[in-house]
């Protein structure tokens, strides 16, 4: 199994009843899809998600019409993640009967995944923290600890106005708020999409992934919109990113040059 670096070129066939095709050449690091109502931005971001299968594999992806180039050629799987932008209700009361009961959105759910994913990546941080200090590499071991320290640094920052701080002798993520311990399911919406965007990238542990963001400025204030792609960056600088977006602030800090309008690459 060999993952590659990054998406190189998506092609998509007759993505409207057979009248139109998609040629998309991408950046290896951030890309930004852009349009208006109706134009197919979503579309596109799901037909590309969807032709990936749950692992990853990039051999079956030409069934589903999606044409793939990777960075190496010769790659076979992708490691991928993607945000969805609504808060939308659980309706499925067995899966509600499963998990916590404060959770009552589609965003809390992932959340709940996310704390899981989050206790083994600490788990796999710390075994490999251990490892460099026997060998004696204190330097590499510091190294290992910083993505952690400053995804929570981040969130403090970003919180810092409803004076939120996350809890750091909890292995689970916890907020302190004048002397009451909240959890992530009693943040609000923008809280919640900020909380669970950033923490996706941590425990991607800084390898090569595809980030897909279908309209993730959804619920965010306008300056976390328009710090958004610098903190993902910062978090793991080897991720590409496949966005959709309507902010005009998403791509205000030097993004403007990422963008591409569904008009061009229509053929």
């Amino acid at each position: 199994m060999k993952y590659a670096d990054y998406i190189k070129q998506i092609e998509i066939d007759s993505l409207w009843s057979g009248k139109k095709h998609i040629l998309w050449t991408l950046d290896p690091q951030v890309n930004i899809l852009s349009g208006i109502n109706g134009v197919g931005k979503s579309t596109i971001l799901n037909k590309v998600f969807k032709s990936v299968n749950t692992n990853g594999d990039l051999i079956n992806h030409l069934l589903k019409g999606v044409h793939i180039t990777a960075e190496p050629e010769d790659a076979t799987h992708v490691r991928f993640d993607i945000i969805r932008s609504l808060d939308s209700p659980i309706l499925d009361n067995e899966t509600l009967n499963m998990v916590d009961s404060r959770i009552t959105s589609a965003l809390d759910f992932q959340l709940y995944h996310l704390q899981r994913k989050y206790l083994d990546y600490q788990v796999n941080i710390g075994n490999r923290i251990i490892s460099e200090l026997q060998k004696g590499n204190a330097d590499a071991a510091q190294h290992l600890s910083q993505p952690k320290s400053r995804f929570q640094d981040m969130v403090d920052e970003l919180f810092d106005e409803t004076g939120k701080k996350i809890v750091r002798t909890e292995n689970e993520i916890r907020f302190s708020q004048i002397g009451e311990t909240l959890v992530p399911y009693q943040l609000s919406s923008g809280e919640k999409q900020m909380l669970a965007i950033l923490l996706t990238v941590l425990v991607e542990d800084q390898q090569p992934y595809i980030l897909f963001m279908d309209e993730p400025e959804v619920s965010l204030h306008i300056e976390w919109q328009k710090r958004l792609i610098d903190l993902i960056v910062e978090l793991n600088p080897h991720v590409q990113i496949i966005l959709t977006t309507h902010s005009p602030a998403v791509i205000m800090n030097g993004w403007v040059d990422r963008v591409t309008e569904v008009s061009d690459i229509t053929v």
